[in-house]
């Protein structure tokens, strides 16, 4: 079964992007490439939700080279090179998974992460946890009903005073209950 990772670069206060989709905070380091480049390889699908798409599309990126799936309901039409996807993220990643091919990433902000963490389709979250607090901004993660049971994979330091957190999602989730 085709392995699904969802991670980004995030601020100790677990935001991806400052205020008003500020990234400029970001500290590139050659640690942070080769960790880039290697969560890449064997991947042949991204999934992405159109604000994260809208982000990339303004700051000169968009669709990759890649199998790209959007995830909208707003959306008029996808945009050149990729296909829209207006169902339920975790029934349509769950018969994604199901079929041959590479990994697959799940690209930018929380929403979508988040509503495939809840609905058991991430099998791996990694952080590049960068040592700032932004005080806002788009969170990495959004409420989820459940808890989340993870495995620690790796957990390093890296260039920059950075720290990269990998987990493995150990499954079944359970409802979260009220104290």
């Amino acid at each position: 079964m085709r392995k699904v990772t969802y991670g980004a670069g995030v601020s100790l206060d677990g935001y991806i992007t400052g205020p008003d989709e500020a990234i400029d905070w970001l500290l590139w380091s050659d640690d942070a490439q080769a960790i880039s480049s290697e969560s890449w390889k064997g991947v042949d699908t991204m999934l992405m939700g159109r604000k994260t798409y809208e982000f990339a599309a303004r700051s000169g990126g968009g669709v990759s080279k890649i199998k790209t799936y959007i995830f909208s309901r707003t959306m008029a039409e996808a945009p050149a090179g990729a296909e829209l996807v207006r169902e339920d993220a975790a029934g349509f990643v769950a018969a994604l998974k199901a079929t041959p091919g590479g990994d697959i990433i799940v690209m930018g902000g929380g929403e979508l992460g988040s509503a495939l963490i809840e609905g058991g389709m991430v099998d791996e979250i990694g952080l590049n946890v960068h040592p700032l607090l932004l005080g806002g901004g788009i969170p990495f993660f959004r409420p989820i009903a459940r808890r989340v049971p993870l495995t620690l994979v790796e957990a390093r330091p890296i260039a920059r005073e950075c720290v990269l957190l990998r987990y493995r999602c150990s499954g079944g989730a359970e409802p979260v209950r009220a104290v």
